[in-house]
């Protein structure tokens, strides 16, 4: 029966082919419109999401208890001895690609006559290399053939005047008034594209920043995956085998307030966007649907006076909405598919985001989270729009929608 009624209610709206056209093309307007906008939002959490984990902050980050909260203050304190032994557990960790052992470090750096103060870490420099895959380096990245080698912010570069191959000299103070200073040579200089951050920022190979700081063991251990997905499963089995009273385990995504701030408010713009297309497509198949049992008056009288129920009229014009809906959004879909690979080809150039000083160029990356949202928001709101004239058109009185057309 339903088969039977499906094909009735497409061959209904081929009756009217101008009129069924436009309400098909309003609707994957909006499946299209839905499809990039979103696809560029889910572009942009990516990218977010990559760069933030791939230019140094890693997928999980391994400190004392409290570090997280006083740790830039006074991080001696929170020192973590060297401990092999559980970190050579971690390295065999399914997923797991690198584990990276860093020292927070500030104080200052000077060239010739010209010293600014520096924040920065000391990173073991082949498992650094391999966590910051996609960090710009201009020169040589750290290596641990060059004990001595250091990266400097492009910024902090300019300000002090130094190129690769040059000497810098790092000042930082102990705990009990004395200071200490070693020398260091600019491998070269690399670039977060966050300006503050660049215009203070140094990476130096962990021993070299031991010997700095006079210490041993490190302040925090990043660890790397293979794949981001990995990352809560890969944390249970982590806090499953470090002591909890010892060591805390927090993921990139607790450590980047940005990243879930942007989400947050991105993913609103895109719900209203959703809100807007669904009100459209509503008001465009309400106006079909609604022409359609004006028209139908006589016939809808003529199939109920031979018996056919009420529900079946509600059902047929249901069913007409649900079928514009699921051939506009296939539509929208197909021809998103195609406008997004356009203009992820093209590329959108985007200028410089608050805090960064180089542009970009933007993609669309469609999900099948979004089109599947996208196609069953142009289905739900085409039934929803035909709910009102079905119910108008199944309860018509009999005699009076036979009258209609005389």
């Amino acid at each position: 029966m339903l088969a039977s009624e499906l094909k009735l209610a497409a061959r209904n709206l081929t009756r009217h082919k101008v009129r069924t056209a436009i309400s098909l093309s309003a609707i994957a307007f909006g499946v299209v419109a839905l499809l990039i906008a979103g696809g560029f939002v889910e572009w942009i959490f990516w990218a977010m999401r990559d760069a933030t984990i791939h230019t140094g902050l890693g997928n999980i980050h391994i400190t004392r208890p409290g570090f997280r909260e006083a740790g830039l203050a006074d991080p001696r304190r929170f020192l973590m001895p060297p401990d092999p032994v559980h970190i050579e557990a971690l390295r065999k960790t399914a997923s797991v690609t690198a584990v990276d052992q860093r020292l927070t470090l500030s104080g200052l750096i000077s060239s010739g006559n010209i010293t600014i103060g520096f924040t920065g870490e000391a990173v073991d420099p082949e498992a650094y290399k391999t966590i910051s895959n996609i960090l710009p380096v201009d020169g040589d990245n750290l290596s641990a053939q060059a004990p001595d080698a250091v990266l400097v912010g492009r910024g902090l570069a300019q300000a002090l005047g130094v190129h690769r191959g040059d000497t810098v000299t790092f000042v930082v103070s102990l705990p009990r008034g004395g200071i200490s200073a070693v020398d260091g040579k600019v491998a070269g200089t690399f670039a977060t594209q966050v300006k503050a951050v660049d215009d203070s920022a140094v990476r130096m190979p962990l021993d070299l920043g031991r010997r700095l700081l006079r210490v041993q063991g490190a302040h925090n251990w990043v660890v790397g995956l293979s794949e981001t997905e990995d990352t809560e499963a890969v944390m249970q089995r982590v806090r499953a085998l470090l002591p909890a009273d010892r060591y805390e385990v927090t993921s990139w995504l607790d450590l980047s307030d940005f990243y879930r701030k942007a989400v947050v408010l991105l993913s609103r713009q895109i719900d209203v966007v959703a809100i807007l297309i669904g009100v459209i497509i509503v008001l465009g198949i309400s106006n079909t649907i609604t022409m359609n049992v004006l028209e139908r008056t006589g016939e809808v009288g003529t199939i109920m006076a031979i018996g056919t129920p009420r529900a079946s009229v509600l059902r047929l014009f249901v069913l007409e909405g649900a079928l514009l809906g699921l051939v506009g959004g296939a539509a929208g879909l197909v021809i998103g598919f195609v406008l997004a690979q356009l203009l992820s080809y093209i590329g959108i150039p985007m200028p410089p985001p608050p805090g960064r000083d180089t542009g970009y160029s933007a993609k669309i990356l469609l999900t099948g989270g979004l089109a599947a949202s996208a196609v069953l928001i142009a289905v739900v709101s085409s039934v929803l729009a035909s709910l009102y004239p079905a119910w108008r058109a199944s309860r018509l009185p009999v005699v009076d929608a036979l009258r209609h057309n005389r």
